[in-house]
């Protein structure tokens, strides 16, 4: 493996193409310029939103104008810095953007402030007297919701204000990955040296059949990983900190509370996402890991082997192109529309798949309203890598159909479904392949990368969910976060969910530090709340065929006009109940069983 390219040396079809936000820095700095001068279009309504529902029509409209620019100069900067987070250049543009973004809350504040002021009654009299608020109407109704912790205009102002402060510990911590933190180079059996990085391990070491290259790429890790411990975890404290003082501030129970607030999700719902999925998967993920440590020989089985290849000579390879043919005809099940996105994220070079100094690990999909989404990944050229491409554009299908079928205040629904779409194409890329082999090993490997959806969806991103009820908890009884403390509920979390199959060593005490998602409120549960919905889909649409697939269409184009369970139950799962995630979770145990039988 050659050494990391920089950014300038990385070719350009393997890039996004930005110029469809905009053609050239100058033309950022100008509309960055420009912004500034719409506030003034949306200011002048303040103190005027009782005067009748024409007049709060006509602000929300304008405001609505402003923020369509106002994401499109964001995602310009946030993107480049994605790209190459170690360029000085990159670093000061997302500076710029963050704080002209944080005045222009700030100055906008006025608008929910005033609205939840108005006389009970008034903004639903509104509603049924003005067409235009009335396509507003859950938009309008979820700013009522949160009347009872609104605090004084004033201060809402000043909140708004600092918000690129009180965003600080993400944007640390981001920084931190991208830019500081170097790994050791590590040699794989044959004594050939490898270079590491944050998104080459995640995306490549640790499913490395080589056994010595993969352990000796996780000592590498961890072992930088701990140089950084105490410093992400005071990051990761204030994060905590800020949200629990927040919650304290507007009169929430609890920071827990006030987070689930935005998601519309009750507790209870919350609760069961963890604890039903925590309690009946671990036996079948228990019996997995024995499988795998059996099958590769290993002495013990550590976290740093759990998604090693059980069939070590069988690693199914793919170029980019052919893994675009391949999700295309998986997902064609979803109609010629669907289909002209895909086309579209190919062709005009959505995706960014490089693998650069200084580029984010992991993957992600940017909407951008009115444009079109941007994926980040680092393409492997392997199998996997085409399934996270498939996920990655299962949020781009939802962005673009909500985007075409709604205002933009009206686009994004709940976090609870917003992971649904993208886990969705997983299970139906592998449908698609199991339908169309005879080949064993294939079949078995599929399964393997199936039970690897659930894995990150289920196990991953669960545990991170369990870390964080944890953490909040402790947080709110007054017990300093520090790194001792979340390593040790790290810990006790994979001890607890592994039991004996899997030597919990000091290094996966650690590995809290790998994700980004504790700075996105409670989003790690989420991931798993929306494959147990998935589950349920792909298995109507195998079993029902278009009538399925017009009710999901139909979910992915309401957008956020209605709440979660609401807008499930379009797709035809009812979340409330937990036999959906049971039945997910019952859906992995049949496939460990059918795994443990091809060997």
């Amino acid at each position: 493996m050659a050494g990391q390219l920089t950014r300038a040396q990385v070719k350009e079809p393997l890039t996004w193409n930005l110029a469809d936000l905009f053609p050239s820095q100058e033309a950022w700095e100008a509309e960055l310029t420009a912004i500034t001068t719409m506030v003034p279009g949306v200011t002048q309504y303040a103190g005027r939103l009782g005067e009748g529902a024409g007049v709060l029509a006509d602000c929300l409209d304008a405001m609505e104008a402003l923020y369509i620019k106002v994401t499109r100069v964001y995602t310009y900067a946030s993107l480049l810095i994605s790209g190459d987070g170690s360029d000085p250049f990159h670093q000061a543009n997302m500076g710029r953007v963050g704080a002209a973004f944080a005045q222009i809350e700030s100055e906008l504040s006025f608008v929910e402030s005033e609205i939840v002021a108005l006389p009970d009654g008034v903004v639903e009299d509104y509603v049924g007297a003005e067409k235009r608020l009335a396509d507003l109407r859950k938009y309008l109704l979820d700013i009522l919701d949160t009347k009872p912790h609104k605090l004084l205009p004033e201060t809402e102002a000043v909140l708004s204000a600092l918000g690129e402060v009180l965003q600080a510990p993400g944007m640390i911590y981001d920084r931190s990955k991208t830019s500081d933190m170097t790994f050791a180079p590590v040699a794989d059996s044959a004594g050939s040296e490898h270079p590491v990085s944050f998104a080459l391990y995640e995306d490549h070491f640790e499913q490395s059949a080589d056994n010595e290259l993969r352990r000796r790429a996780y000592g590498s890790f961890v072992e930088t990983l701990a140089h950084y411990q105490h410093t992400f975890a005071a990051t990761y404290a204030t994060e905590v900190k800020r949200q629990v003082i927040t919650a304290r501030l507007r009169g929430y129970e609890s920071a827990t509370r006030m987070l689930l607030h935005p998601q519309q999700v009750t507790m209870d719902m919350y609760h069961n996402v963890l604890d039903i999925i925590q309690t009946e998967l671990a036996p079948h993920m228990r019996r997995l890991a024995r499988l795998r440590q059996r099958i590769l020989g290993l002495d013990r089985m550590l976290v740093c082997d759990l998604k090693a290849p059980l069939d070590a000579a069988y690693v199914p390879q793919t170029t980019y192109k052919q893994a675009e043919q391949m999700i295309r005809e998986a997902l064609s099940v979803l109609g010629d529309e669907y289909g002209d996105i895909l086309k579209r994220a190919f062709s005009e070079r959505w995706v960014d798949l490089a693998d650069n100094i200084g580029k984010s690990s992991g993957a992600f999909c940017s909407d951008t309203y009115g444009v079109h989404p941007y994926i980040l990944l680092t393409w492997a050229d392997n199998m996997r890598s085409a399934f996270t491409l498939a996920h990655e554009l299962g949020h781009a299908g939802h962005g673009e159909l909500a985007g075409r079928n709604q205002r933009m205040l009206n686009t994004w629904p709940s976090m609870y479904f917003i992971e649904a779409p993208s886990t969705l194409n997983e299970l139906l890329l592998a449908q698609h392949i199991l339908a169309h082999t005879d080949d064993a090993r294939m079949r078995r490997w599929v399964i393997l990368q199936s039970l690897g959806t659930y894995y990150h969806n289920f196990v991953t991103h669960l545990l991170e969910g369990e870390l964080q009820r944890r953490v909040y908890a402790l947080a709110e009884e007054g017990q300093p976060i520090t790194a001792t403390v979340l390593c040790e509920q790290k810990g006790n979390v994979l001890s607890q969910f592994w039991g004996d199959a899997v030597v919990i060593d000091d290094g996966a005490s650690l590995t809290w530090m790998r994700q980004p998602h504790y700075y996105a409120g409670l989003y790690p549960y989420t991931y798993a709340a929306g494959l147990s919905a998935a589950t349920a889909v792909a298995q109507m649409i195998r079993e029902e065929g278009q009538p399925a697939v017009d009710r999901w269409l139909k979910a992915l184009k309401t957008g956020g006009t209605l709440p979660p369970l609401e807008l499930m139950r379009v797709a035809g799962v009812d979340m409330e109940k937990p036999e959906p995630i049971r039945k997910a979770v019952a859906y992995v145990g049949s496939l460990v069983d059918e795994l443990e039988a091809s060997f």
